[in-house]
């Protein structure tokens, strides 16, 4: 309690040990695996109707794909029902616009003409690409944090590197 009989001060955000994973409370004998419930249904839930539109140019989206291969990844490890399915199409929807800004980079270059004065300008599809990559890695990362504190088995290569390995792909096309 401060002099001014306020209470103030305490523990910060963040502060202390921060809490080992439950594969690692399980390999130390110090957690059990909880009962998991049997559930019925489909693999995958669909992806919403918009991620599934097309783009202005006639092209689909990648965001169905990305959804469901997160979808997946995040099954494979048990933690498909701990993420909000919100977020993982939030994240589809990100991954899917960072790519559409990088190919757009990529037809038409890092200038653009500015519209009334004429001159060289840098492309707008780079401060959106840097937006959207931004907003891609807040969303993988609360995704992942989920992943990383519940699952029980390694979590091998995650859809964050395939996304990467598809933007590479593309500069052949």
């Amino acid at each position: 309690m401060a002099k001014d009989g306020t209470n103030r001060g305490g523990a910060r955000i963040g502060a202390g040990r921060k809490p080992k994973p439950l594969k690692d409370k399980v390999l130390e004998g110090k957690a059990s695996l909880p009962d998991a419930p049997v559930f019925e249904g489909v693999d995958v839930p669909p992806p919403k109707e918009y991620m599934k539109r097309r783009q202005k140019d006639g092209r689909d989206t990648c965001a169905e794909e990305v959804y469901n291969k997160t979808w997946r990844w995040l099954a494979e490890r048990g933690c498909d029902r701990m993420v909000n399915p919100q977020l993982v199409e939030q994240y589809a929807m990100s991954v899917s616009r960072w790519v559409q800004c990088e190919e757009a980079i990529s037809e038409y270059g890092f200038l653009a003409k500015h519209p009334t004065t004429g001159a060289a300008i840098a492309s707008p599809y780079v401060s959106m690409s840097q937006a959207f990559m931004k907003q891609t890695n807040q969303a993988w990362l609360q995704i992942f944090q989920i992943v990383k504190e519940n699952a029980v088995s390694d979590y091998g290569i995650t859809p964050q590197d395939d996304t990467m390995e598809r933007l590479l792909r593309l500069r052949g096309v």
